[in-house]
């Protein structure tokens, strides 16, 4: 018997002995956050008309928009009721094939831009798109010119988020993997990989800083409001990672939040408070498999599809939840769509002026919710 088999055999035998302690029920159903209020079936939907996956939203410094990246590639932006949606940006100018909403097969030739976020000073859009790398686009759109490709002589291999620091200069961004693209993110979060990277842009010496290394699927990525520390979402460990930039603690990594799923991105709110999305929250079984990287490893040999891995790992009852966390890292507040009835697998929890914006990186809609 080889290795897969030997490997998949004993997996099996281990569930059947699991499944006949515990319910399918409890071992794959989302958790019960204490405290949550289950409020996000509430939100306004706003359809995102011919695309899918608007997984990070940004408004510019007019308060316009928001814009968001799409899955065929697309940067599109909000014109309002009458106009709708209107293509602002690409990141590939190849994009003769790139007809269809969702495509995985074609994203690394029509782009799939992630992180968005303006860049108040000049007013350019700059892009983590996660084939092509740093991108940006100036005011008025168009075609996205490189920024950053490739580090260390290797091509950035999943790009994902970014935030701008305007004092410093600087562009702080995370690639989540240097061995796995983007529509393989399953593989990252089941083999245990932890190649991903926080880096750090140099807008005047265009040089790029590795900050920090050996990270469990790097994601969201936001700055402090008085800019000593940076955070970044580790999806694989479920924690967001605290890099302090200056004082006496310059250097030092700390964990900032512990929290009840997979964080994506991250948005600072004019308070200097936190959102985090959660793409979904961590099942037992989904505990299970990211503490014991060889059960993830021992499923991708058995040779399940990407959405049998996908629900056995998020759950089998989509959902929704966002987090809201102090600049100390405590849990203010968790918001919840429980039961998916509007909202689920959201990327990306953007406050302004008194409603959530809400992403997300599978749906075809962002959600509108007032606080």
């Amino acid at each position: 018997m080889n290795t897969g088999l030997a490997a998949g055999a004993a997996l099996l035998a281990l569930l059947a002995i699991t499944f006949s302690l515990l319910s399918p029920q409890t071992l794959f159903s989302p958790p019960e956050i204490p405290g949550s209020k289950d409020h996000l079936h509430a939100a306004r939907l706003l359809h995102v008309t011919g695309a899918v996956g608007p997984e990070s939203l940004v408004f510019d410094a007019d308060g316009g928009g928001p814009y968001t990246g799409v899955a065929d590639g697309r940067i599109l932006k909000w014109e309002g009721e009458e106009r709708g949606w209107t293509e602002f940006a690409v990141t590939s100018s190849n994009r003769s094939d790139c007809v269809r909403p969702f495509a995985p097969e074609l994203e690394h030739i029509c782009g799939r831009p992630l992180g968005l976020r303006f860049d108040k000073k000049s007013g350019d859009l700059y892009i983590a798109d996660a084939y092509l790398g740093l991108k940006v686009v100036g005011s008025t759109g168009g075609l996205a010119t490189e920024v950053v490709t490739e580090v260390e002589g290797q091509p950035l291999q999943f790009t994902n988020d970014m935030d701008i620091s305007e004092d410093a200069d600087v562009i702080y961004f995370t690639d989540s993997t240097t061995i796995f693209q983007r529509r393989q993110f399953m593989l990252v979060l089941l083999g245990g990989d932890k190649t991903g990277r926080l880096m750090k842009y140099h807008k005047s010496t265009k040089e790029v800083t590795i900050l920090l290394r050996d990270l469990a699927f790097p994601n969201g990525v936001a700055l402090s409001k008085d800019g000593s520390f940076v955070l970044v979402a580790e999806t694989a460990t479920c924690r967001i990672l605290q890099l302090w930039l200056g004082g006496p603690k310059a250097g030092q990594v700390d964990t900032f939040a512990v929290l009840p799923g997979f964080p994506d991105n991250i948005r600072r709110n004019s308070e200097g408070h936190f959102w985090v999305a959660l793409h979904a929250k961590r099942s037992p079984f989904a505990k299970w498999v990211s503490s014991n990287p060889w059960v993830g490893k021992a499923l991708l040999k058995i040779g399940f599809n990407f959405k049998q891995l996908h629900t056995s790992f998020a759950g089998w009852k989509p959902h929704a939840a966002a987090v809201k966390l102090s600049d100390k890292g405590e849990i203010l507040e968790v918001l919840e769509d429980c039961d998916g009835k509007t909202l689920k697998f959201i990327s990306e929890v953007e406050e302004k002026d008194g409603k959530l914006w809400i992403a997300s990186v599978l749906m075809p809609f962002i959600g509108i919710y007032g606080l």
